[in-house]
């Protein structure tokens, strides 16, 4: 990616973030208040992820699970009994992402590109792969569409971890890897686009 395509990407970035907070900034606020009635935690969930050069930083969504003792994996499922009904609704919706234009307006994420990982995942990244971490990871982007019944597709799995490592991910590292080689600006608003339909 050419440095004029990062400058476009991220003026592009700070507009639209700046934008849609101020327009859905009221719908975050009640939504984490709704969330920290549902869940009886904090409304907001943070966890560290792994940005743009390795860095780690701490991505925000609405939260959406409740403590279940004994169950603190890091992937997730439909069937996952940490899902509050009011929180499975914030996930089909989306609703839960809109936190992340946080993360986008401070520089952490851009819209568009590689879904930000936990760590264990992008932060071993070896050879040519690690051209995945030269860009902010984004909101939505070629990935996050193709799998975009995750949840649905890991809960059929025997064992969804296992599953998520040897076959999602590496087809992810695929796709975000030809993403990058093929950048174009009007290619992330098509994405834009597509996760809205």
């Amino acid at each position: 990616m050419k440095k004029s395509d990062k400058f476009i990407k991220r003026l592009f970035d700070i507009i639209v973030s700046t934008i849609g907070l101020i327009l859905v900034g009221w719908i975050i606020i009640i939504a984490a208040i709704i969330a920290r009635f549902d869940t009886k935690l904090s409304g907001f969930f943070k966890q560290k992820r792994v940005g743009q050069h390795g860095k780690i930083f701490k991505v925000f969504k609405l939260r959406s699970m409740k403590n279940v003792e004994g169950v603190n994996t890091t992937v997730s499922t439909i069937k996952d009994p940490r899902i509050t009904k009011i929180g499975n609704f914030w996930r089909r919706s989306k609703i839960d992402e809109l936190p992340q234009l946080i993360n986008v307006f401070l520089g952490d994420m851009s819209l568009v590109g590689p879904r930000p990982d936990v760590q264990g995942f992008a932060d071993q990244l070896q050879g040519d792969d690690r051209i995945i971490l030269t860009i902010k990871p984004g909101i939505t982007g070629p990935a996050s569409i193709f799998f975009k019944d995750e949840e649905n597709l890991l809960a059929n799995q025997e064992n969804p971890e296992i599953y998520n490592r040897e076959v999602i991910w590496p087809k992810k590292v695929e796709i975000n890897k030809a993403y990058i080689h093929n950048y174009s600006f009007f290619k992330d608003i098509k994405y834009i686009i597509k996760t809205f339909i």
